[in-house]
């Protein structure tokens, strides 16, 4: 019985070289000198921390736009609010999405159910596994889930005939 798998994997050595280029950026650029904005990344924990939040905003697009860069979907950071730090700074943490959590992958397999596809869906850990009867049946589930508003990127792998 063909089947694939829905993951959501962000490659995090890319995500290393993406806070790296935003750390060579924030070293040569006018509007940070002096500045002590800093970003730094531990496993799938980014944490930015800047002196205004001008600069805060500043470094989330160029965290973003580095993103872009290697290759990565960028929705797959998630901004938490920014705190206050020592004096005046903000310090913002930022989360990398990896694996689909359980109301994601109940969301999903609700919409694919609803949509009366011969196709099964069954949540295994943070991925999801969609078999059916036919290959034309699991590509129409992969251009249906496309389609949804999902504010995550996820990858369609492991297609099994």
């Amino acid at each position: 019985m063909p089947s694939f798998d829905i993951v959501s994997k962000t490659d995090l050595a890319e995500v290393e070289n993406a806070v790296q280029g935003v750390v060579r950026e924030i070293g040569t650029r006018f509007d940070f000198k002096g500045s002590k904005c800093s970003i730094e990344r531990k496993e799938a924990l980014i944490t930015i921390l800047a002196d205004d939040d001008m600069k805060l905003r500043q470094m989330q697009e160029l965290l973003r736009g580095y993103m872009v860069r290697r290759k990565l979907d960028a929705t797959a950071l998630d901004f938490k609010d920014p705190q206050k730090a020592s004096g005046n700074a903000l310090r913002q943490e930022v989360v990398v999405k990896q694996g689909i959590d359980q109301t994601l992958g109940k969301r999903i397999v609700k919409e694919i159910k609803d949509s009366k596809m011969k196709v099964q869906v069954s949540i295994q850990g943070d991925e999801l596994r969609v078999s059916g009867k036919k290959k034309d049946d699991l590509q129409d589930a992969i251009a249906f889930v496309r389609g949804l508003k999902i504010e995550q990127p996820l990858q369609f792998v492991n297609f099994r005939d």
